[in-house]
């Protein structure tokens, strides 16, 4: 639990990163679960939601 602490505390931004691309992902996985896409449109709407969650991580820290 200590490491996980340390980690957290030394790299928020990843951390945040990676909370953000898991909640959108999960949200366009059901959202898109009736859709009919094939897998590789699924694995590029995936890819470029984890790549926005990164963005608006970035864009959050410049303040």
């Amino acid at each position: 639990m200590v490491a996980i602490r340390e980690f957290v505390s030394r790299h928020p931004r990843l951390v945040s990163w990676f909370a953000l691309a898991l909640g959108m992902v999960i949200m366009l996985l059901w959202a898109a679960r009736d859709v009919g896409l094939l897998p590789g449109q699924m694995v590029a709407l995936v890819v470029a939601t984890i790549l926005l969650a990164g963005l608006c991580v970035w864009i959050i820290g410049w303040e």
